[in-house]
């Protein structure tokens, strides 16, 4: 149900490198891309695959993570995404799509949280090495969000906005990993 994918749907920072995501289950994702709404009906967003390990490596290099946790570079070898799907703007199609950004991007993370994967929307992206490693042509294309992709290899817990209202995300000793929420009663007005 839509509420239980919603629930398990977080971010992760760390995976089971090993567990390969397929080729084919990333075409599945990018069909409910595909398939959701779009600013005009224009469709000016593509996406660029990537599953294989030597590509999957060069694109870790162009990619900037968490960065609330400052004492933490990302995920370690062993540990990094086995799959990625960078969302471009066409822009022969259409310009300033972030509102169609982040819907694709939501729906891809759901079907991934479906299929038992997990991952990441990453913006801090160094984009000018990102198109070279991917041959992207950055006169057409704009590099608008990274979604890293893998199976998970850490615990993610979410829990209630604590007295000072701060949201900052962190780690325990354990490595666990605790979001803040705020309450239903906090959100609505």
């Amino acid at each position: 149900m839509l509420k239980d994918l919603v629930y398990r749907c977080r971010s992760y920072r760390r995976f089971y490198e090993d567990a390969r995501i397929s080729k084919q289950e990333l075409w599945e994702l990018a069909d409910l891309a595909r398939m959701t709404a779009s600013t005009a009906n224009s469709q000016a967003l593509k996406y660029r695959l990537v599953e294989q390990e030597e590509e999957c490596r060069k694109v870790f290099d162009t990619l900037g993570w968490a960065a609330a946790l400052p004492d933490w570079a990302g995920p370690e070898e062993g540990e990094r995404p086995s799959a990625y799907i960078v969302v471009l703007c066409d822009q022969t199609l259409g310009k300033n799509k972030q509102i169609d950004v982040g819907i694709v991007s939501q729906t891809m993370m759901l079907g991934a949280a479906e299929k038992g994967y997990g991952g990441c929307m990453l913006a801090t992206v160094k984009r000018p090495e990102l198109a070279e490693v991917l041959g992207l042509d950055l006169e057409r294309f704009t590099v608008e969000l990274v979604l890293a992709l893998g199976k998970p290899k850490e615990e993610v817990r979410v829990v209630p906005v604590g007295p000072d209202g701060s949201v900052k995300y962190y780690r325990d000793e354990n490595q666990v990993h605790y979001v803040p929420k705020r309450s239903l009663e906090d959100i609505l007005v």
